[in-house]
């Protein structure tokens, strides 16, 4: 498992029976790991979680 997806997993959560991650979380991760945000919203596309209190809105 990438160290990516490994942090990225213990940052979600269950909720409504979905995994879930939350938008600043998505935000601080990307930026500890020095990624682009878009690995990280790849990375929750492949393992279908859902990305939750989004900071600009987009997501609900």
């Amino acid at each position: 498992m990438s160290e990516l997806k490994k942090a990225i997993l213990e940052k979600t959560f269950e909720a409504d029976g979905k995994v879930k991650l939350r938008c600043a979380d998505a935000f601080a991760l990307a930026e500890k790991l020095d990624v682009k945000i878009s690995a990280i919203a790849a990375v929750c596309q492949t393992e279908n979680i859902r990305i939750s209190k989004c900071q600009l809105g987009c997501f609900n």
